[in-house]
């Protein structure tokens, strides 16, 4: 199933706050890139939004401007995506920069994520919402330590596609043998992390010429697949299926209390999962209140239905006790509520995690106190296997835990529901965070990794 927008939508781009108008009838897709450190992230992306015409006539010759003060003959169009100022002076990607381009074909969302080992985490919120991920390596460096690293973050997160592209291919004469060779190399450890090989596609590519990014290049005669532009164009597109049980964490009471609305009472929040309808049986949890849904209310106005994605006000039959941090959810499908999570944490904190660590765990809406009972194994992405009870679990670390949480807490795994199987860890005392949740083990499905 695709998502489609049925007309001009204006979306808001997280990075910058700005405006930008979607054009109509178009699928969307949402993808994120990844890669090392100098493998020519920015500058692909730049390619697509240059090629694509997707670039105002004023940023383009602020480009120009910039790369001639370099000293540079063409413009580097890495500078349409580094925005921050200290990117453009250490010439390398450190937040995650959305870009909104489109197609006749297909809308995109793109997330350009750091390829720093220091900015993981950003990958990680890069990648989290993806559909499809493009990973780059250097064709004269191949399959290095942080290609793994990020295939197995991506495969932890459940992107389902995959695109390796190889750039840089002009800087080794264009060479077959050398593509041929980092692709059977990835293929592997694609596939040794679940992966099937039609979810995989791997291209040629040169950034800085264009070669296979937006048309085929008759520089790699002895490639005969589609280029990236025409690959993200065709690749089809799943999305939270509407038949998955209905989930809502309740963000807002809203009790206006006017003359006008003197009874009115509505629970906001947006539909993380499913289809929510007049005359639903539905639960709220922790609670385990059961009633049913009287109307849907949207910014639009009052709707029959409104699935996953959509921001609404659900109003109830009976008078239960609705409070903000609540999970509205299907009644014959609920999620399961339990106080103590066995899960798969990213660790995103300088300071390193221990057992016995006091921390808060924000799930939905609703955020409580939490206790580290257990650290039970951590993952060696490179090898894809695991070390079990390991001391700590350091910056950029993957492991398994187990929580104990002052309050339940009504959860899926991550592998039947991103939205409610995920969660976030944050530092008491401050507020930051520290790891990015799985509930379940993700990991499981590691043909490579070793289960102990």
């Amino acid at each position: 199933m695709t998502e489609t927008t049925t007309a001009t939508t204006t979306r808001t781009a997280p990075d910058s706050g700005t405006e930008v108008t979607l054009p109509v009838n178009t699928d969307l897709l949402r993808l994120a890139t990844a890669g090392s450190v100098d493998d020519g992230k920015s500058t692909l992306v730049g390619r697509l939004l240059h090629d694509t015409k997707s670039v105002l006539a004023d940023q383009l010759d602020a480009v120009h401007r910039a790369s001639a003060d370099r000293g540079l003959d063409t413009p580097d169009l890495s500078l349409l995506v580094d925005g921050l100022r200290a990117e453009r002076e250490q010439g390398i990607t450190i937040d995650v920069a959305y870009r909104y381009f489109a197609t006749p074909k297909r809308t995109f969302v793109l997330a350009d994520t750091p390829g720093h080992v220091q900015y993981t985490r950003n990958t990680v919120t890069g990648a989290s919402t993806a559909q499809l991920a493009v990973l780059l390596v250097d064709a004269r460096k191949g399959v290095i330590e942080q290609t793994r690293r990020h295939a197995a973050v991506l495969a932890l997160l459940g992107v389902p596609r995959l695109v390796l592209a190889v750039n840089k291919i002009d800087m080794v004469d264009f060479d077959e043998s050398v593509f041929t060779g980092i692709a059977a190399e990835f293929n592997r450890h694609a596939a040794a992390l679940g992966y099937a090989a039609e979810d995989v596609v791997t291209i040629p590519v040169s950034a800085l010429l264009g070669d296979n990014v937006v048309e085929r290049s008759g520089n790699t005669p002895w490639y005969d697949g589609p280029a990236l532009l025409e690959h993200l164009e065709t690749v089809p597109v799943t999305t939270d299926p509407h038949d998955a049980p209905f989930r809502m964490p309740v963000q807002y009471v809203i009790r206006p209390r006017t003359a006008e609305h003197p009874d009115y009472r509505g629970y906001a929040g947006q539909v993380s999962a499913g289809v929510v309808a007049e005359g639903d049986e539905v639960v709220v949890l922790p609670s385990g209140a059961r009633t049913r849904v009287s109307a849907v209310d949207t910014p639009d106005g009052q709707r029959p239905r409104a699935a996953a994605g959509r921001s609404v006000t659900v109003l109830l039959d009976d008078d239960v006790d609705v409070s903000r941090g609540d999970l509205i959810a299907a009644a014959d499908n609920p999620p399961r509520i339990s106080d103590e999570l066995d899960a798969t944490v990213c660790w995103l904190a300088e300071k390193p995690l221990r057992s016995g660590a006091r921390v808060l765990v924000k799930h939905g809406t609703r955020t409580v106190q939490a206790f580290v009972t257990e650290l039970s194994a951590r993952f060696d992405e490179q090898h894809l296997s695991e070390v079990d009870t390991p001391e700590q679990l350091e910056l950029n670390e993957i492991g398994r835990v187990r929580l104990q949480t002052a309050e339940p807490l009504p959860v899926d795994d991550y592998a039947d529901s991103k939205r409610t199987g995920s969660f976030l860890v944050i530092d008491q005392s401050d507020g930051t965070t520290l790891a990015a949740g799985l509930v379940g083990d993700p990991l499981a499905s590691f043909a490579g990794a070793d289960r102990g």
